[in-house]
């Protein structure tokens, strides 16, 4: 075990080297660079840019050098912990970052506890009485959960909360707590907003893990060895908690790997049309605005997340199920 975990920290290193050329490289793929967008952006509305002060930009934020020295700079910035300034905000970008990444981690963390512990007793309630009117019933909530988009989805809860119930429910705060410090009132407040980011955020992976897990233990039930212990009088709870759901949540397990990238990612989309402060509609606007430095360390981040997700879901998968084994074994 500890020669696989050792294994696999050494491969993140050049496969995290991989991704940060990669992706340093595809954003500024497109033409020109943040100066240029912001000088159109300025001629747009009739304003003029001094050519002194647009050279003095360049040479502040390095724009004037090779790909590969900006690179490296970055990089080098990146092991010193320094992420470097955003151009858009004229912030560093760690400060950017941490500003909205603890709502994001709160808002995604609640809706992972409401995925998971909606959706596997619901799984299994579906395989173990299948084709019942309990079946069905989660069944075509399920279809529509993943018909229905997350971002329509947001809309049809803001405008019943408006209409029915009389919440402001957009952002994740009421006016009068927007910009106060925190507080027990403050917090009370952002549970009465929290719900509905999590239903929407939730309803589509709630909808999927349950039909992954009511299909894979059925396929589970139908074995020789569940009908074998049932034979031998085995209690039925006994048997499908120590044996079939422990196997028919592999396919659970191993989708941790995205689960913690996704934390700090969020739903662009749905958290635009929210008003929610988190650190999607940041990622999405450095991309558009070419802000290098804030959008190369933000994907930085979501790809370090998700090799170490990737390696902790192989290691419970490991602990779940004795059967898989990542190591070799001497002849």
């Amino acid at each position: 075990m500890f020669s696989l975990i050792v294994k696999r920290i050494l491969w993140m290193i050049p496969t995290l080297l991989i991704i940060s050329i990669i992706s340093f490289i595809i954003i500024q793929l497109p033409p020109g660079d943040y100066l240029t967008a912001y000088i159109s952006a300025l001629g747009e509305t009739g304003e003029t840019v001094d050519a002194e002060l647009v050279e003095a930009l360049r040479n502040r934020y390095n724009l004037d050098e090779p790909i590969y020295i900006q690179y490296i700079r970055w990089m080098k910035g990146l092991i010193k912990g320094d992420l470097g300034m955003s151009f858009e905000w004229n912030k560093p970008v760690k400060e950017l970052i941490f500003q909205r990444l603890l709502l994001t981690v709160t808002i995604s963390i609640a809706t992972l506890f409401f995925v998971y512990a909606t959706a596997i007793p619901i799984g299994i309630y579906s395989a173990v009485n299948q084709y019942s009117w309990g079946d069905y019933t989660f069944t075509f909530l399920g279809f529509i959960g993943l018909a229905i988009p997350n971002f329509l989805f947001a809309l049809i809860l803001m405008y019943l909360a408006d209409i029915v119930f009389g919440l402001s429910v957009g952002g994740l705060f009421s006016p009068s707590y927007q910009n106060e410090p925190w507080s027990l009132g403050k917090f009370l407040d952002l549970l009465g907003h929290l719900w509905i980011p999590v239903i929407v955020l939730g309803t589509a992976g709630t909808a999927s893990l349950i039909r992954v897990m009511r299909g894979n233990l059925l396929d589970e039930l139908r074995k020789l060895y569940v009908i074998a212990a049932r034979a031998k009088g085995v209690p039925n709870v006994n048997l499908l908690l120590k044996y079939p759901v422990r196997v028919a949540l592999n396919p659970v397990i191993s989708n941790i790997g995205w689960v913690l990238p996704s934390i700090v990612s969020g739903s662009v989309i749905t958290s635009i049309v929210l008003g929610i402060p988190t650190t999607g509609p940041l990622l999405l606007r450095a991309l558009m605005n070419q802000d290098m430095y804030l959008a190369g360390s933000m994907i930085m981040m979501l790809s370090v997340l998700t090799v170490i997700g990737t390696l902790i879901s192989d290691l419970l998968l490991i602990w779940l199920d004795p059967r898989i084994r990542y190591e070799t074994r001497e002849k």
